[in-house]
């Protein structure tokens, strides 16, 4: 199975194993369902925001901190938060 790419968690999780190949005990995945399905059944707020969620969180992994408030703006969205910086860059 191929572990890469931005499904790579979802695969594995799915499979019931870790990257590493090794199995992932059944409450961990018990429990990680169980909330999956209830975010599954939450109301969403729009896509943007959600968007915008998605490459905070990930974009603070490959960006620093101006650069990734740079983009946030030219594409049209509020500039990184106090709070985000707080947890992503300190």
């Amino acid at each position: 199975m191929d572990l890469s790419g931005p499904d790579a968690i979802d695969q594995a999780i799915a499979a019931g194993i870790d990257l590493d190949g090794s199995p992932l005990p059944e409450s961990m995945l018990t429990l990680y369902r169980e909330v999956m399905d209830k975010e599954g059944q939450r109301k969403r707020s729009g896509v943007r925001k959600s968007m915008r969620n998605r490459v905070v969180r990930t974009g603070a992994k490959h960006f620093d901190q101006a650069t990734l408030n740079a983009r946030l703006i030219d594409a049209g969205w509020e500039g990184l938060k106090d709070k985000e910086i707080s947890f992503f860059y300190s």
